[in-house]
């Protein structure tokens, strides 16, 4: 039954504006498990090891850039993780010195997958995102997100953004958790874009996702992303996150990770960039259309109430479960 025109729709989304009760966007995806692969671009890969050296301080991370840039050298963008030539760097690197648990898993044979937000707690386009009232070194980080069957069968894509607490990661890998899982962290969408004979897997290999960054003190910022750079294959990340190791009966969805990683200052000289408060993002592609969001306090926006137990009652409710 139809429910009303997308642009219907789309215009009582936004949280400031909506009335509750006429249709309004959710995420696309529901009972998916949320995963994300992290450091699976060459230049994420060397921004991690440098909140690591900075201690997740914003104002050392150049000088540490530059000597960690001076001494790997050459370029990363061909180099395959776990191959001979990814351990004989890794060898070179614990010499100097300069071995880290992200350069591990950005070059060794196994990728780091973790989990980034529990079920049903993801937010679509249209709506605020969270980032901690205590993180002062932050960024969105625009990604493709596919969409993995019960079976481990990849059958499609959306968009999306990993939300990166950047001094908060720095300060220790341990606090993976608390910098990328909090309220409204884990956005998704427009839409989930289904491989037919028009968009297929080699479609998503080659994507360019773009992104733009306004905010209210008149700061703009854009990038582009390029699967064709990325370090690790979609299909081998899928492979690493299910089989015979782990079964997902629901399928899941996992984020491939990002190669953005903002350098430029934002206000003080030397900080980088970070979020303000209602700064609008926007994650885009020519084939799986734009996922905005604004930037709140994970602790302001609206919390998440509606849960398995909330769907299982709704549905129910309506009788839509089947015996």
């Amino acid at each position: 039954m139809p429910i009303g025109s997308f642009a219907d729709v789309w215009a009582n989304t936004a949280p400031d504006t909506r009335d509750a009760s006429r249709p309004f966007l959710l995420s696309p995806i529901d009972l998916h498990v949320v995963k994300a692969a992290g450091v699976t671009f060459p230049v994420s890969m060397l921004e991690r090891m440098i909140e690591e050296r900075a201690r997740g301080e914003a104002s050392s991370a150049d000088g540490i850039r530059a000597t960690v840039l001076d001494a790997i050298g050459g370029d990363l963008a061909d180099l395959v993780p776990g191959s001979p030539e990814a351990m004989r760097l890794k060898q070179v690197l614990i010499e100097q010195g300069l071995w880290s648990q992200y350069l591990e898993v950005g070059i060794g044979p196994d990728a780091e997958i973790f989990s980034k937000a529990p079920v049903l707690a993801t937010v679509g386009s249209g709506v605020d995102v969270g980032v901690l009232a205590e993180s002062q070194w932050n960024n969105p980080e625009p990604e493709v997100v596919i969409v993995v069957a019960s079976d481990g069968q990849i059958v499609g894509a959306t968009l999306g953004n990993d939300v990166n607490l950047r001094d908060i990661e720095g300060r220790s890998a341990l606090l993976l958790g608390r910098a990328k899982d909090n309220n409204a962290s884990a956005s998704v969408g427009p839409l989930i874009r289904l491989f037919d004979e028009g968009f297929s897997l080699d479609d998503v290999r080659r994507e360019t996702v773009s992104l733009s960054v306004t905010g209210e003190d008149g700061f703009a910022m854009s990038a582009e992303s390029h699967m064709q750079q990325i370090s690790r294959d979609p299909a081998d990340l899928a492979a690493q996150a299910t089989g015979a190791h782990h079964q997902y009966p629901d399928g899941f969805v996992l984020y491939l990770g990002t190669m953005f990683a903002p350098t430029d200052d934002r206000g003080e000289a030397g900080r980088g960039f970070t979020h303000h408060v209602g700064d609008v993002v926007t994650i885009a592609s020519s084939r799986l259309g734009s996922l905005v969001n604004r930037v709140q306090h994970a602790e302001s926006i609206a919390p998440w109430s509606f849960g398995i137990a909330d769907l299982m009652t709704n549905l129910a409710r309506r009788e839509l479960l089947q015996v």
